[in-house]
C-alpha cells in the first residue's frame, strides 16, 4: 500500500517548525496587546463576493489563486487568500461601524493556490493587524512601528528595509491613472498577455506585474509623485515625519503598490535579502473603501500582515519551552504517589511531565536531553516515608524534600 502524502503546496508543523511558528505567535500576540490590539477570529472560509469584491476581479489572488467551490446549497464559496476583508465583513456584520476607531489583529491559516517555494505554500498562515475608522497619518506610522517592533522582537530587524510609498488621494490617483493610460497605450505592443488585459480593466495592476519585460518598461512609466495633491502631498509628508519621531528607518520606493485594488495613500513592505527574490517579511497600507463594499459606509483604515512560515523561517535561535519538572517513577507502584503530585505541581502552575518507561538511567538522560531543570524519583523508601528526592539536572546536586513541602520547595527553586 502507497503511503498518503499532503496535497501539494501543504505541510505538517512538528517539532522544531511547530516550535518556530508558536514562538511567532506568542511574540506577536505579545507585542499587539501592548499597542491595544484585540484578536478577533473570522470563519476560513467566506462567500466568494467577499474577496472578489474588495481584492478586485483583475488582482492576482482573484484571477488565479483563489480556492473557490460551491457548498452543497449551491452558494459560492472561498477559502480565505488574506485576512483583511474578513475583518472587514465582521465589522459590518457585528454592526461596530458606529464603534470606531477598532484596533484588531488576527492569526490563522490563509489559502492560495500558487507555485510552492521556500517559505510559501498554498496553505500558509498570517498575522496581521488593521486599525479601523482612524484617517490620520499618524495611525499609519504607530502601526508600521507596530510591525517594526515585532521583527525586532523576533530578532528579525536587522537587515530588514522598511520601504514606502503613496498612492495619493482619490484625485491624485484619477489623474496619475489617465497619464499612466496614454503611456502604457504607447508600448502597447511590448506588454504582456496580462497586463494587456489589466490595460483594460486596471492599469495599476500593470505596475504589479512581475514580467521582465513589463519590469523594463515601467521604468520609463509617470510616476504617481509627480500628481500628488496638496492634500495627498501633506499626508505623505506628516507620515515620513511621523516615522522619524517613531524612528523607524525608512527607504522610499516609488514602485511599491501592492497586489490588492482596495488601497490608498501609504503602502509598504518590510524586505530582506534572506529570503532570496521573495524577500518581503510584512506588507500593507491605507484603505478607504473596503468597508463601503461590504455596505457598512467608508470606514479609513489601515493595516498589515505578514507570513509566519516566512518569519519563522529566519528565526536562528527560537527560545526551547520545557518543563521544568519531570517525575520519575521507579515502577507503577510509585504511581499512587507520582500522579498526585503531577497533578499538584500542575495547578499550582509549574510545567511537569512523567517518565512511563526506561530504567533509571535512561529515564535522566532523557530529561536531560528535554532540558528539564529538577527530576522528582520516587521509589519504596520515598513512598514509605512520604518524601521525594529532588534532583538538580544542572548541577547534578540531589536532596530528599517531604510530600507536604515539595510544592513549595519546586516554587522557590524555580524562582530562583
Amino acid at each position: 500500500m502507497s503511503v498518503i502524502k499532503p496535497v501539494r503546496g501543504t505541510h505538517d508543523l512538528i517539532g522544531e517548525e511547530a516550535k518556530r511558528h508558536d514562538h511567532v505567535i506568542e511574540i506577536s500576540k505579545r507585542i499587539f496587546s501592548l499597542y491595544g490590539f484585540q484578536e478577533w477570529m473570522t470563519p476560513v472560509f467566506e462567500y466568494t463576493n467577499v474577496f472578489s469584491r474588495s481584492l478586485g476581479e483583475t488582482s492576482d489572488i482573484v484571477s488565479k489563486e483563489m480556492y473557490s467551490f460551491q457548498d452543497r446549497g449551491g452558494d459560492s464559496l472561498t477559502l480565505r487568500p488574506e485576512g483583511t476583508a474578513g475583518i472587514c465583513r465582521a465589522l459590518v456584520t457585528n454592526g461596530l461601524t458606529q464603534s470606531l476607531p477598532q484596533k484588531i489583529f488576527y492569526s490563522g491559516p490563509m489559502f492560495r493556490y500558487e507555485r510552492p517555494q521556500k517559505g510559501r505554500y498554498r496553505q500558509f498562515h498570517q498575522i496581521g493587524a488593521e486599525l479601523m475608522g482612524v484617517s490620520t497619518p499618524f495611525a499609519d506610522a504607530e502601526v508600521i512601528a507596530m510591525g517594526y517592533h515585532i521583527l525586532k522582537e523576533l530578532g528579525l530587524d536587522e537587515g530588514a528595509v522598511l520601504e514606502l510609498n503613496t498612492l495619493g488621494d482619490k484625485n491624485s490617483r484619477s489623474i496619475w491613472r489617465e497619464a499612466l493610460v496614454n503611456y502604457f497605450k504607447s508600448v502597447q505592443a511590448q506588454l504582456s498577455k496580462d497586463s494587456l488585459v489589466r490595460l483594460e480593466k486596471n492599469p495599476l495592476r500593470i505596475l504589479d506585474s512581475k514580467d521582465v519585460n513589463d519590469r523594463m518598461l515601467l521604468a520609463q512609466a509617470p510616476l504617481l509623485h509627480e500628481y500628488l495633491t496638496k492634500d495627498a502631498l501633506e499626508f505623505w509628508d506628516k507620515l515620513r515625519k511621523a516615522l522619524d519621531q517613531f524612528k523607524i528607518p525608512f527607504k522610499e520606493n516609488p514602485y511599491i503598490v501592492r497586489g490588492l485594488d482596495y488601497y490608498s495613500h501609504t503602502v509598504f513592505e518590510f524586505v530582506t535579502e534572506k529570503l532570496g527574490a521573495q524577500g518581503t517579511l510584512l506588507a500593507g497600507g491605507r484603505y478607504e473603501g473596503l468597508v463601503g463594499d461590504m455596505g457598512g459606509g467608508d470606514v479609513p483604515s489601515i493595516g498589515w500582515a505578514a507570513g509566519v512560515e516566512r518569519l519563522a523561517l529566519l528565526l536562528e535561535n527560537p527560545p526551547i519551552k520545557t518543563n521544568p519538572v519531570v517525575i520519575i517513577p521507579f515502577s507503577e507502584d510509585h504511581h499512587s504517589v507520582a500522579f498526585p503530585l503531577l497533578q499538584a505541581i500542575r495547578y499550582n502552575g509549574m510545567g511537569a511531565e512523567i517518565a512511563y518507561k526506561g530504567n533509571l538511567r535512561k529515564q535522566l538522560e532523557r530529561a536531560h536531553k528535554s532540558k528539564a531543570l529538577l527530576a522528582l524519583l520516587i521509589g519504596d523508601n520515598e513512598v514509605n516515608q512520604n518524601n521525594v528526592q529532588v534532583k538538580d539536572l544542572i548541577s547534578g546536586t540531589q536532596r530528599e524534600v517531604s510530600l507536604t513541602e515539595i510544592v513549595s520547595y519546586l516554587k522557590n527553586k524555580l524562582a530562583n
